[in-house]
């Protein structure tokens, strides 16, 4: 039939064969979305390694771009633990879990409920990792979790920190901060790598109200303006999540110093690198409900224009490129670490502030602060809550012991019987 029809076009001309001067029409635009979808897709990871025997913490790897990542990762072998804000017997987690096992055959995946969003919770996980001896191994921790608010409202957890905020920095800060001893006591011979996910928005993000040292002062005393340095950006949840994604970025380039600067006792170097991966912007939960905005409005739109969404964003399996790449790849397990993967390659930061020593010490201080000063007000709602449930129980004995009393008096006296006297004789 081919032949046949290009013997027609041949001899006869192409206006001889039906629908095919319309088809010759559109395959050069076939051809250029195609050239612009590998254009947006961004680059694979050539790496390949296996992963047999490595414990691997992953936040995030329930959906989007970190399931995908937990996925290749299962591939490889890696023993991989998920770090999720679900209960173990959530049929969803169950059922994914076993997906993940059937699918990828490797049996060694787990779950341990950490809820992000609460500094107690990731304390209480954390603390128990550590509380080992010997020391259990760890050899990867991948940060993949990540929010950002849909509405101009702010959004505080439980323990007074904004939501943004919390998770996307806070909330890594305090786990690595806890299983930083895990890390540094781990064998000399083994490569162990710390992944941060990031993206380009920290370059519209400010710490000014940590950084800035007489702006408190000088708005408490009314200062002309023009006297007093830049006052930080006001809330907003483009600039609360670009401004959690500045933090993380000088956060990671301060652990990384963190665990060089640590003297083993075996002296060895540290065998422990930092990596910060930029996955560009993909297909994800998170993107679509950035895009969208939370409303069923937004919701609508984006339905209608998928087709250009599907065209420039990543699919998550392509956005996890990167983050193989750094998994995997021999080079970011050697030299110094703190270097920023983008599309599979080493880039350079493009805020030269983030390598800043000072800035770095401000932060990790106000963090610490941050963190004892949350989680006080966490255990004063936790003692309230837990009050406020003892209070209830001890109401709902006292109307039972109640309702027996009053039961146990009803036999003693006699009940009286209904209807009249006559009415009974009768």
């Amino acid at each position: 039939m081919p032949l046949f029809i290009l013997g027609q076009a041949f001899h006869e001309g192409l206006a001889s064969v039906p629908l095919l001067p319309s088809l010759l029409k559109v395959v050069p635009w076939l051809f250029v979305l195609y050239i612009l979808k590998i254009y947006f897709s961004g680059a694979t990871n050539k790496s390949d390694s296996k992963l047999h025997g490595k414990v691997v913490l992953v936040t995030g790897g329930t959906s989007g771009v970190g399931e995908a990542v937990v996925r290749e990762l299962a591939i490889a072998g890696a023993q991989i633990v998920l770090l999720t804000q679900h209960a173990l017997n959530d049929p969803f987690l169950v059922d994914h879990i076993d997906d993940l096992r059937n699918d990828t055959n490797n049996h060694l995946i787990t779950a341990e409920q950490v809820e992000l969003a609460s500094l107690h919770s990731i304390r209480t996980f954390a603390t128990k990792w550590i509380d080992n001896s010997p020391p259990r191994r760890l050899d990867m921790v991948v940060l993949c979790a990540n929010t950002m608010t849909a509405t101009k409202d702010i959004k505080s957890t439980v323990e007074g920190v904004e939501l943004n905020w919390q998770v996307n920095y806070l909330a890594n800060f305090h786990l690595l901060s806890i299983l930083s001893p895990a890390l540094r006591a781990q064998p000399p011979d083994r490569d162990v790598r710390v992944i941060f996910g990031t993206c380009n928005s920290y370059l519209g993000g400010d710490l000014l109200h940590i950084t800035s040292k007489g702006y408190a002062a000088a708005k408490a005393k009314k200062t002309p303006s023009a006297t007093v340095e830049k006052s930080p950006t006001t809330f907003s949840p483009g600039n609360a999540y670009a401004t959690s994604k500045l933090a993380l970025t000088v956060f990671a380039l301060a652990f990384q110093k963190h665990l060089s600067a640590y003297e083993r006792p075996d002296k060895m170097p540290s065998t422990t690198h930092v990596v910060l991966v930029d996955p560009g912007y993909c297909r994800t939960p998170g993107m679509r409900r950035w895009l969208t905005w939370g409303s069923l409005f937004g919701l609508a739109v984006y339905m209608i224009t998928y087709p250009f969404w599907w065209l420039v964003l990543k699919s998550p399996n392509m956005g996890a490129q990167s983050f193989l790449h750094a998994v995997m790849d021999s080079d970011y397990g050697r030299g110094e670490g703190g270097k920023l993967l983008k599309e599979c390659k080493a880039r350079t930061y493009l805020r030269k502030e983030v390598e800043d020593e000072a800035m770095q010490k401000q932060l990790w201080e106000y963090s610490e602060q941050m963190v004892q000063e949350a989680e006080k007000r966490g255990a004063l709602e936790r003692a309230k809550l837990k009050r406020d449930e003892k209070e209830k129980v001890e109401e709902v004995e006292a109307e039972a012991e109640l309702r027996d009393y009053k039961e146990k008096v009803g036999k003693k006296a006699g009940v009286k019987q209904e209807g009249s006297r006559r009415s009974r004789k009768s």
